[in-house]
């Protein structure tokens, strides 16, 4: 056996037990939340890897629920932004409030400030609004006045955006749909599924004495971990194989998606792809990646860094369709 190959097992074993607390939480979400494993797993991995998350899906559809859970369940705040179309980012930063005793302007914190944030129908507020939020999921940081405050770690922003209700919206622009690592649409339950949700509601289930299974010490240890994981340069490739496939399909050999792929994923798609790959192998208590990783959370990683053309529009294509071909055609290493 080779000294890399005593190093792996030994990293392996160690992420094993550091990712012990997985189970526990997911244990108690699932006492709220049934069923959404996806939706679940995609929040667990924005945590671990510094990531906001955008779901989109039908109400209904236990989006708000999600994040709450998970908020109950971390020793984290939680804070909630309705995105109406008279918002103001003020009421999204905060804002400089004059104090007539001290006769000064005093620091008003907005709702940003918090460890969780869900910023609720996101496409209703103007572009102002939404850009204001973005600014602060990028550079982590708010400015208010002349003075700068940095953001509590762990911060995640989920956000929400309902696809059945265009009128009175405003979409967010491509080049910030870019800044959420991944975009997770939501299906509706199994009939198993939503027959458990109709009979813990009909029971009047109490939800509101979450255990706090997880602290934020925890968190940052596991994204040290994270990180830590191994990924060999055969997955690496892999990864850049398909993120380059999305922006030259002929240069890839897959001749029919020329026509159909306007633009392809940005460098985040790559960064976020390798992120979310090493966070999938520590849901799986693995301290190595796999093509399986890759394979895993690709669509959610790059479905909204792809634009289509009027071609793929006009025949129904979607970019789902578009990245299970390039996946499918790109070798496995």
């Amino acid at each position: 056996m080779t000294q890399g190959s005593l190093d792996i097992e030994a990293l392996n074993q160690q992420i094993y037990l550091d990712s012990a607390f997985i189970e526990t939480l997911r244990t108690e979400t699932s006492k709220v939340i049934v069923g959404q494993e996806e939706m679940m797993d995609s929040l667990l991995i924005g945590l671990l890897t510094r990531g906001h998350i955008l779901l989109e899906g039908l109400p209904g559809l236990a989006k708000t629920l999600a994040i709450k859970t998970l908020a109950s369940a971390v020793d984290g705040s939680f804070s909630r932004i309705q995105f109406t179309p008279d918002l103001l980012p003020s009421d999204v930063i905060g804002t400089l409030i004059y104090n007539a005793s001290i006769q000064d302007f005093t620091v008003r914190k907005g709702p940003v400030f918090a460890n969780f944030v869900l910023a609720d129908e996101i496409n209703r507020a103007p572009a102002k609004v939404q850009s204001a939020l973005l600014e602060a999921m990028q550079e982590r940081q708010v400015t208010i006045g002349k003075e700068s405050y940095l953001l509590d770690e762990p911060f995640l922003v989920l956000a929400t955006q309902n696809p059945i209700e265009q009128e009175g919206t405003y979409p967010l622009p491509e080049a910030q749909l870019d800044r959420f690592m991944l975009k997770v649409n939501i299906s509706y339950p199994s009939k198993a599924e939503e027959r458990d949700i109709m009979r813990r509601n009909l029971n009047g289930a109490d939800f509101t004495e979450m255990a706090k299974v997880l602290d934020k010490d925890t968190i940052l240890r596991a994204r040290n971990a994270v990180k830590r994981i191994y990924m060999d340069v055969k997955i690496e490739n892999y990864i850049l194989d398909i993120v380059f496939a999305s922006r030259n399909a002929k240069m890839a050999g897959i001749t029919d998606l020329q026509h159909l792929i306007a633009y392809g994923a940005s460098p985040r798609a790559s960064i976020n792809l390798a992120l979310a790959a090493k966070a999938h192998a520590f849901l799986k208590r693995r301290g190595f990646v796999i093509p399986e990783d890759v394979r895993a959370i690709c669509k959610n990683v790059m479905k909204h860094r792809i634009g289509l053309t009027y071609e793929a529009e006009a025949e129904n294509i979607s970019t789902e369709q578009i990245i299970s071909k390039i996946i499918n055609h790109i070798q496995v290493p």
